[in-house]
């Protein structure tokens, strides 16, 4: 009995060391199967080896190989479209009006009415201010009434003309009567004569107290109010101004060496001036994208300024929306005589920059873009000259620029270059 008792806490030691060697194994193969789970299949030989999964099948194994690419992205591309284009300079230069003049008041009187508001645009002959009328009108009247009276007195002279040269032949009459009638008659005609310039003085004078548009514009605020005296010696010349906007000048300095390649190009020749005004300009504002505006060149000075080695130009367009206001900065563009022949066109916005300069993706081998760095002409339009690094054939990147970069496999999607 007592034999036993001793022996049971060795067998009970026993069994617990082999429940905790069962527990090892256990947490071991625990351990294998999350390790399954987390980084995929061993294969079916680890699976049957280490007996975690037992009555149930293994799931299959996927090979890494068989797992699907990511799709390419469709982007847009097409080949450079060819065009013959002229080189051209662009300069910064300012609108100009055609016209601006002030309005005077050309003869002395109360400013009686305004007929305009300040701002308004005004046709040509539109009545703008009228003077004073009254002492006017009858200067006229009274110039009318000097040249009736002058008629009367030629007629008169007529007749005793007419009567002393027949009593004259009748022995009725001295020749002395007929020379003194004569004269009469010659002063009469210069009397017309004389009151016939009042007659006109008085009409332009009463024409010059309404005050009209010299031409289609528009006009400033008025300088003068209703009631002041205008006109005479020490009143305010200028009752207001008016400009004109359409057409409207467009000005600019180029610079000497500009000058010379330009008269280079023309093979050292003189335009006309029926020539140069044949020369189109294309003018834009700050803000405007590309070159909207169309005009011709109206002037060349014949001389290069020696203060500033500039040669000054000026062209004129139509102004309709008036948006061009004298004083306004603008881009110009102007040819120059020579042109390329042939050049390649790309969309200006699918040109890309970097460190290395401008560049270009085109498509290569196996669909996949590379990037072509490029050298670059004039903008023509939304199209970009390219004068280096690109061949007729390329496929260039037009649009979707955000899908593709160097090295980015595409699926080409050929399209055609407007512009």
């Amino acid at each position: 009995m007592v034999k036993r008792m001793r022996s049971l806490p060795a067998l009970t030691s026993k069994r617990i060391a082999l429940a905790s060697v069962a527990v090892m194994l256990a947490t071991a193969a625990f351990g294998l199967g999350l390790d399954r789970l987390r980084w995929g299949p061993a294969g079916d030989s680890a699976v049957a080896a280490s007996g975690v999964v037992s009555g149930a099948a293994a799931a299959p194994a996927v090979e890494p190989s068989v797992a699907q690419a990511p799709t390419a992205a469709p982007v847009p591309v097409a080949k450079p479209k060819t065009m013959n284009v002229s080189d051209t300079i662009e300069v910064t230069g300012n609108a100009a009006a055609v016209a601006e003049v002030k309005l005077l008041a050309r003869v002395v009187g109360y400013l009686d009415k305004i007929h305009f508001e300040d701002g308004a645009l005004v046709r040509k002959n539109d009545l703008l201010f009228t003077i004073q009328q009254d002492q006017y009108k009858a200067q006229l009247q009274q110039a009318k009434a000097q040249l009736q009276l002058a008629q009367a007195q030629l007629n008169h002279a007529n007749i005793e003309v007419t009567r002393y040269s027949a009593l004259v032949k009748k022995g009725a009459a001295t020749q002395v009567n007929v020379d003194q009638w004569v004269y009469e008659q010659q002063a009469a005609l210069a009397n017309i004569l004389g009151a016939e310039a009042q007659v006109a003085i008085a009409q332009l004078n009463l024409g010059y107290t309404e005050v009209r548009a010299p031409f289609d514009g528009q006009m400033s605020k008025h300088l003068v109010d209703v009631g002041n005296v205008v006109g005479g010696n020490g009143q305010q010349g200028a009752l207001a101004n008016i400009t004109q906007l359409d057409p409207i000048y467009v000005e600019a300095n180029i610079s000497s060496q500009v000058a010379l390649q330009v008269r280079t190009n023309l093979d050292n020749r003189r335009l006309t001036l029926a020539q140069i005004q044949q020369i189109p300009v294309e003018v834009a504002l700050s803000d405007e994208k590309g070159f909207p505006r169309r005009g011709t060149l109206q002037y060349v000075s014949p001389t290069i300024d020696p203060a500033t080695g500039t040669l000054f130009l000026r062209g004129i367009l139509r102004n309709p929306d008036r948006a061009l206001l004298p004083g306004v900065f603008v881009r110009m563009r102007l040819p120059m005589a020579k042109g390329t022949q042939s050049a390649l066109m790309v969309p200006n916005n699918a040109l890309q920059e970097d460190q290395g300069g401008r560049y270009l993706l085109v498509v290569g081998k196996d669909d996949v873009t590379q990037q072509r760095y490029v050298q670059i002409g004039q903008q023509v339009g939304s199209l970009r000259v390219i004068t280096e690094g690109l061949a007729p054939d390329d496929l260039v990147v037009i649009g979707e620029l955000w899908r593709s970069s160097p090295g980015t496999r595409i699926t080409p999607q050929v399209k055609t270059i407007d512009g």
